[in-house]
């Protein structure tokens, strides 16, 4: 008998590779069409949101957005909470129509509603076509994973689901209360919690909400904040350019500076002197 060692990225906890193979695996009759995926991934500061296809070599990025571009567009703060996920997919979604030529056909839902969208086939050309890949975070029902789904749907790409993981779905009675879900992408829990702390313990809503505080935003402010947020994203979703550094800049180096002979002595010598004046 011998043991199998497990793939890398098995072994770091980081890949799923049952749901990987099941993602990935194209029809052999349409040859080496690309299989999109929607990545979301999240860490303790960012939401990513990627559409990517894989390949032998490894997968391929067709387009990026993340949450640390939310300020451009208004929202200086609160990067990954669920009004914050749907703003991340949403940029997605219209800079990747953008990018293939399709944003003026499939526009998705200008006003957040909450409702269930599906995108349907206008012309000749079909929309944007991928599925959602969450990789190890628990797809729980209201989960953030599923709010970059939402915006990325109503931004007007075709992404199979069903509103059963969305907030607002209630399971025992199988309905859905799209209020209740445009009320999360709007923050308005956020909002209520803020002023219920705000009422009963101001310390703690300073201590808890200073960056909001830091930025002037207040309770009533939120739905407004995001909603400006979702129409600035729709005018210009376009990423900004990266910084170039001019020809000849030195990268910055952490290194410590090695000392010269001479200056080696010196310090032995400030050292002895040091130590002599102690006797």
């Amino acid at each position: 008998k011998r043991f199998q060692v497990k793939y890398r990225r098995r072994r770091e906890g980081k890949t799923d590779y049952f749901a990987r193979k099941r993602l990935i695996v194209q029809n052999r009759n349409k040859y080496n069409t690309p299989k999109y995926r929607l990545i979301v991934r999240f860490s303790n500061t960012n939401i990513i949101a990627q559409v990517a296809y894989a390949t032998i070599q490894g997968d391929k990025v067709v387009c990026d957005a993340r949450a640390n571009e939310l300020p451009r567009y208004g929202i200086k703060t609160g990067l990954t909470n669920y009004p914050a996920s749907y703003a991340v997919g949403l940029l997605l979604a219209r800079r990747l129509n953008q990018k293939y030529g399709l944003d003026e056909t499939y526009t998705g839902v200008e006003a957040v509603t909450g409702e269930d969208y599906y995108v349907e086939k206008e012309g000749d050309r079909g929309a944007f076509y991928c599925v959602l890949d969450t990789g190890l975070v628990r797809t729980s029902s209201g989960a953030r994973v599923f709010g970059v789904l939402k915006g990325a749907v109503d931004g007007g790409l075709d992404i199979p689901h069903s509103n059963k993981r969305f907030p607002g779905y209630n399971d025992e009675k199988g309905e859905y209360d799209a209020g209740a879900h445009r009320s999360r992408i709007v923050g308005s829990h956020i909002s209520n919690y803020m002023q219920t702390l705000l009422d009963e313990d101001e310390e703690a809503y300073k201590r808890q909400f200073a960056t909001y505080r830091k930025e002037g935003i207040m309770p009533d402010m939120l739905e407004d904040m995001y909603i400006k947020a979702h129409e600035a994203i729709r005018a210009d979703p376009v990423a900004s350019p990266k910084k170039v550094q001019p020809e000849g800049a030195k990268a910055k180096s952490y290194k410590k500076q090695r000392m010269s002979l001479q200056q080696r002595k010196g310090r032995v010598a400030q050292q002895k002197a040091a130590f002599l004046a102690l006797q």
